[in-house]
């Protein structure tokens, strides 16, 4: 395991000229990545901007103090660099990449090398698994209403985690074990956004064994719990390849004023995590939700 911070520089005046040919660099990148490792990426292109936009609710509808966001799975980081825009001086950024090419290339990204002053920006080329625990352990134990404080606190817990990472890829230990991890290391009454593509049940079960199809639903059934217990609100997001569900849920405890309508009831009857209806809610006055069903 690796873990860098990332010094900002100086405004790059070039970022804009250089952006169409960094988004056509990326999609080589990850379809390339994709096609070598597609269990761990999960995808063929990276996130589209409605899902990007979708992801980082719980960011840009913020309380007024500094905070503290975890991202899991940034790919070659187009959900990355909007955080980068948004964040404000005193947050910090902390980026999980497994992957070594794609940390790589969020190293060199000029966007995130751009950011505002006072961001604070660390990168951690390893699983979010391989992360030190002890330290996380303690500060639960002994700092349960904790919060991020300036650029150069240190704070192994986080008002917010965005994660990339392909569930449905998975087997159910380890997403279940995932989930266990994002609790822990969200601070009370902390949220996390996640995603996953639409049909992909259907999609397996015609594509796989049974073996790979028991194992998706197996997957399918501890997401609809993990939502049904700590969900806030889903987005279906069509303009996307392809098209996906965001989720937003909240963990338990220190419940804080983020300017967000109550959350509403959960889902009822027994659809899958791919076909669950959607629902709304609004953020800062903003819909995060689309109307209407698949």
């Amino acid at each position: 395991m690796t873990t860098e911070k990332l010094r900002p520089r100086p405004h790059l005046d070039s970022i804009g000229p250089q952006r169409s040919s960094r988004s056509a660099g990326d999609h080589l990148l990850f379809l390339t990545e994709a096609l070598r490792t597609f269990h761990e990426t999960g995808a063929l292109a990276p996130s589209g901007e409605d899902l990007v936009n979708a992801l980082v609710v719980p960011v840009t509808s913020r309380p007024n103090r500094p905070i503290s966001v975890l991202e899991v799975g940034a790919g070659t980081g187009v959900v990355t660099r909007r955080l980068a825009q948004v964040l404000l001086p005193g947050d910090r950024l902390h980026v999980v990449e497994a992957n070594p090419r794609f940390a790589d290339r969020l190293r060199e990204d000029p966007v995130l090398a751009a950011r505002r002053p006072g961001v604070a920006l660390r990168l951690s080329a390893c699983r979010v698994e391989e992360l030190p625990q002890d330290e996380t352990s303690e500060t639960s134990e002994t700092n349960q209403t904790g919060r991020a404080g300036g650029a150069g606190e240190t704070d192994d817990r986080y008002d917010v985690i965005v994660s990339g990472l392909p569930f449905t890829n998975f087997e159910p230990a380890q997403v279940r074990h995932l989930l266990d991890l994002y609790l822990r290391l969200l601070l009370p009454g902390g949220e996390l956004t996640y995603f996953g593509y639409l049909g992909t049940t259907t999609a397996r079960t015609l594509s796989s064994g049974p073996r790979q199809s028991a194992r998706h639903r197996a997957v399918v059934r501890l997401l609809r719990r993990f939502k049904a217990a700590y969900g806030l609100g889903e987005r279906t997001v069509w303009r996307n390849l392809p098209p996906a569900r965001a989720y937003l849920l909240r963990a338990p405890g220190g419940r804080e004023d983020w300017g967000l309508a109550s959350p509403p009831e959960p889902p009822a009857g027994e659809a899958t995590a791919d076909e669950a209806p959607s629902r709304t809610r609004t953020a800062a006055g903003r819909p995060i939700e689309s109307a209407g069903d698949r």
